[in-house]
């Protein structure tokens, strides 16, 4: 029987266990021009006993950027700060990918260089606020993207993939999940192009197909992984994809050719449990899940594994407060508690100072 301590090959990749650290973002990228600091080094190094890290979201381009503090990939000083955080993780044995993340029309013009405004597939609002150093702002309508916009949009990706690869990352994550860019051109009720980027479900799946592709071209097919997540009500998306399956269904077929390292899945309700078994079955690669719990995922999801449910599993707020995260759920814990009100910004408490197993 496969257990979540066993070996696998990414692709080439060797992780030393199908446990990974999912992506979350941490705005902490104090370093000038948006880069990590050797704080943020630490961190990362410290988590580098999981199989596979996946860095909080970095945006491709200055207009990608959704929240205050967040990192790039976008420009030279960027790439050479994430190279020591790359050398960290390595030095500890680690394997790191870099989440590349347009937010779309999640931000606000005050965290964005003067003249940029947020931007989207179509000019629909989400609703709500976003947190910026001015106090919560509504979110704006986004600028519709121009076709030739969009055009130059999946290039920002390939070229920050070309960077994070620069940067010593061993490969790529594109963000199609969570209500960001990528996930508004798939939904439909955000999506209201009548181009060829918008209408049919054959039609939104292209911008996410062309990206990966775009990104695949630039560093390889086996370093690059996507994240979806169907159905998910996060950043106001509920109810805006009504045709999910369709749609998830055409997006996983089209990928299926293209050999990437791995689609992660974060399956964002208990109830869509089904739609995940099925994407799994239909894709023949690495299939990485972030599974949908009551609170954070903990050890309980270990047995998706044993069942062939999902090849790795990524855990989020638990690896945030344990950095020694697969020692401590191969001894069945204890585990430190996440603390929410240092999860975005703020310094080293609650960052880099949650002790290992050996110093607790």
């Amino acid at each position: 029987m496969t257990t979540a301590f066993d070996p696998i090959d990414l692709s080439g990749a060797q992780l030393a266990n199908r446990i990974a650290m999912a992506p979350m973002t941490r705005s902490r990228a104090f370093g000038p021009g948006l880069t990590p600091t050797e704080s943020v080094a630490t961190y990362y190094a410290q988590r580098a006993s999981a199989g596979l890290i996946v860095s909080e979201g970095i945006q491709p381009s200055a207009v990608g950027q959704g929240y205050p503090d967040t990192p790039g990939l976008h420009s030279a000083e960027q790439v050479a700060a994430w190279r020591k955080v790359t050398d960290a993780v390595h030095e500890k044995g680690g394997v790191i990918f870099a989440q590349i993340m347009h937010s779309g029309r999640i931000g606000h013009p005050v965290l964005l260089p003067e003249g940029l405004h947020p931007v989207g597939p179509s000019a629909v609002a989400a609703r709500g606020q976003v947190y910026t150093h001015d106090g919560p702002k509504d979110f704006p309508t986004p600028k519709a993207l121009t076709s030739d916009e969009v055009r130059a949009t999946i290039g920002d990706f390939a070229t920050a993939a070309r960077n994070a690869v620069d940067a010593g990352f061993d490969g790529v994550e594109i963000h199609g999940a969570n209500g960001y860019l990528v996930h508004q051109f798939l939904a439909s009720g955000v999506n209201q192009r009548t181009d060829e980027w918008g209408g049919s479900a054959e039609n939104r799946i292209r911008f996410a197909v062309e990206v990966v592709k775009a990104v695949a071209a630039e560093i390889g097919a086996h370093r690059t992984g996507l994240r979806i997540s169907p159905a998910n009500p996060y950043n106001d998306m509920a109810g805006s994809e009504p045709d999910a399956e369709e749609t998830y269904t055409r997006l996983v077929a089209a990928l299926e050719p293209l050999g990437l390292g791995y689609l992660h899945l974060m399956e964002a309700l208990p109830e869509l449990r089904e739609t995940t078994l099925a994407l799994r079955k239909q894709f023949s690669g690495t299939f990485v899940l972030n599974p949908a719990t009551e609170g954070f995922t903990g050890p309980e999801a270990l047995t998706l594994v044993e069942d062939g449910v999902a090849d790795v599993l990524a855990f989020g707020a638990l690896f945030l407060a344990n950095p020694d995260l697969p020692a401590r759920l191969r001894a069945g814990g204890p585990y430190n508690t996440p603390d929410p009100a240092t999860f975005f910004g703020g310094g080293d408490s609650g960052f880099t100072d949650y002790p290992a197993l050996t110093a607790a």
